[in-house]
């Protein structure tokens, strides 16, 4: 008898022994599934090709791009990237020649860089309408004729510049004839409040900051838009040649994200979320950023490949190179096509 149950416990000890083998068995697989998973997620991240972004803390420079990176247009593209904020386009190209920056929204004065031969225009965003000429009632400036002998703050190499030589030829002056001070436009703001200089040319959101402390002592002369008959603006996404060779599939992908955003920002009814994006990134309130949505003309993606197709686009980097050399901004002629990237933009939307 005892023996009988010696042999049925040794039968019933196996048993368990079995099972349990059998199930830590099952549940190692599962373990090494989960370590598998995560590893293969952590791979999908690094397979992220990283794009290193100069841009500028205003509306027009940040629209398209916040908007991408916020609503996850650049991840479906295999792309994360890394905004860095710069004062104005001649700083932004000086950081990418230092690689130190991959691609920058520029506004329309850095453009005498990419018709130099420095960058290259990758994708074209929108005209422009964010720069003004702008003086102080009280410092005797109630007309750009005022300006003569005046102090007047501009930033070299920028559209700023490009509206003041514009707004003096329209009366006949030049800088000759103005007291001109090279400055920052960050740094405008401070200079007509403090009453330093009596007249400035700065761009959005600083003319805003210039109205509301000053209210009617401030008055705007000229916007770009006083010039559309002659000139055209055009703000584009640009990079170093040997970036663009390198990196044109990255490019592309990088500009269909672009035109996502192009198409979801160009609506009027999601410029409020738009504006919650750009706030959200340069550190302000929305109502900041709503009061810039009039600063440029916001296109689709389908209007911007429809003025690449017709030439309409080709147009305004043409208006734009001639009133350069009119403005002695630039000595040379370039081809445009040298400098504008036009198979990017096409390719980017099939």
């Amino acid at each position: 008898m005892k023996k009988k149950l010696l042999s049925m416990l040794l039968v019933g000890v196996t048993a368990m022994s079995m099972l349990a083998g059998c199930g830590g068995s099952s549940e190692e697989p599962k373990k090494e599934d989960t370590k598998t998973e995560a590893k293969d997620d952590k791979e999908e991240k690094k397979e992220l090709d990283v794009v290193n972004v100069a841009y500028m803390p205003n509306y027009a420079s940040l629209w398209v791009v916040t908007t991408a990176k916020e609503k996850g247009y650049f991840e479906e593209q295999g792309i994360e990237v890394k905004m860095t904020k710069f004062d104005d386009g001649p700083t932004e190209i000086a950081a990418m020649e230092s690689g130190s920056m991959d691609v920058a929204y520029i506004g329309p004065g850095a453009h005498t860089l990419a018709i130099q031969g420095n960058v290259d225009v990758f994708c074209f965003q929108q005209l422009g309408d964010a720069d003004c000429v702008m003086g102080l009632k009280s410092h005797g400036v109630n007309s750009l004729e005022d300006l003569k002998g005046k102090k007047v703050a501009y930033a070299s190499g920028t559209s700023s510049e490009t509206i003041l030589l514009r707004a003096l030829d329209s009366v006949g002056l030049t800088m000759d004839d103005i007291e001109a001070y090279n400055m920052e436009v960050t740094n405008m703001p401070s200079a007509m409040i403090s009453g330093s200089i009596d007249a400035c040319a700065p761009w959005s959101p600083n003319t805003k900051v210039i109205t509301d402390e000053l209210g009617d002592d401030a008055q705007v002369f000229v916007s770009n838009a006083d010039f559309s008959d002659i000139a055209a603006d055009p703000a584009s996404w640009v990079c170093m040649p040997e970036y663009a060779e390198k990196n044109k599939d990255l490019l592309v992908r990088f500009t269909k994200a672009l035109y996502k955003a192009m198409d979801f920002g160009a609506k009027e009814e999601n410029f409020e979320e738009v504006a919650g994006y750009v706030a959200n990134e340069t550190k302000t309130d929305v109502e900041t950023a709503m009061g810039q949505t009039t600063d440029g003309a916001w296109l689709t993606s389908e209007e911007l490949l429809k003025g690449v197709e017709d030439g309409s686009v080709k147009g305004y980097y043409e208006i734009q190179q001639k009133n350069f050399l009119d403005n002695g901004k630039i000595t040379e002629e370039a081809p445009v096509d040298d400098y504008v990237l036009f198979d990017i933009m096409t390719e980017a939307g099939k």
